[in-house]
């Protein structure tokens, strides 16, 4: 596997592939069976597999959040060489945001909901990044789980309005045996927590109507941040020891 540091880098190497179908699994690092789930369908649907890892400040709101996020760089370069990864993009701030973020893209209208009225700025930083990365990468398939499923609507929406010629791909959302959604967060959690956490999963799924499903969480033991549905899918965000979780069915 090879690491790349700069998009210069990695746009000159771009030129050398010979026009080879290349899978794209951008990440924040803190890497798990989730996100190995979305490289071996990347290198099972490609030629060229590439992942970047890149701890994307823009996107938080919370500082404490950046600060305390689980990553681990040598630890995910190993899985990734062990996954089979061909190239691995790993930039700093100062390389994808040159303008120091004076330019951005902004969606103004599903990015205000959900985890977009709890985080301001949260998906322009987001959406940003991710038109970055599509433009240096330049694949034709880049891979995204569901689980964060308002992102991956709102970057199918901004590949269509900026006319892109990338197919994102959803993939399903990975789940431990107990239902409860893979994260990296969940490393943050205490082993009381991992105890508790996948009431999460099982309480949204037992149905109801949103205040229903919210009185239940609170019950459980969670803070709950919200619980909508909206265009025929449940989605949930809540805080368990402080650690915020979402899920959606």
């Amino acid at each position: 596997m090879t690491i790349i540091r700069t998009p210069a880098e990695f746009m000159k190497l771009r030129e050398t592939l010979n026009n080879k179908k290349i899978g794209f699994v951008p990440t924040m690092g803190g890497l798990h069976n989730g996100h190995l789930s979305l490289v071996n369908r990347a290198k099972s649907e490609n030629e060229i597999t590439v992942v970047s890892v890149y701890l994307n400040e823009t996107q938080f709101n919370d500082k404490n959040d950046l600060v305390t996020y689980p990553a681990n760089f040598d630890d995910d370069c190993a899985l990734l060489e062990s996954a089979g990864v061909d190239y691995l993009f790993a930039p700093s701030y100062a390389v994808m945001y040159p303008d120091d973020y004076r330019y951005m893209v902004t969606e103004k209208d599903f990015s205000k909901l959900l985890c977009g009225a709890k985080r301001p700025g949260h998906f322009d930083g987001v959406l940003t990044v991710v038109m970055k990365l599509l433009n240096i990468v330049r694949p034709a398939n880049a891979y995204f789980g569901e689980k964060d499923f308002q992102q991956l609507t709102l970057l199918r929406g901004m590949v269509e309005a900026f006319f892109m010629n990338i197919n994102l791909v959803g993939c399903p959302i990975v789940r431990e045996k107990n239902g409860l959604a893979i994260s990296s967060r969940n490393r943050k959690l205490s082993q009381q927590g991992l105890a508790l956490a996948p009431k999460f999963h099982e309480i949204l799924a037992a149905g109801g109507t949103e205040s229903e499903i919210a009185s239940n969480l609170e019950k459980a033991g969670f803070k709950v941040d919200y619980v909508t549905k909206h265009n025929g899918r449940l989605y949930a965000a809540v805080f368990l020891e402080n650690v915020r979780l979402i899920d959606n069915l």
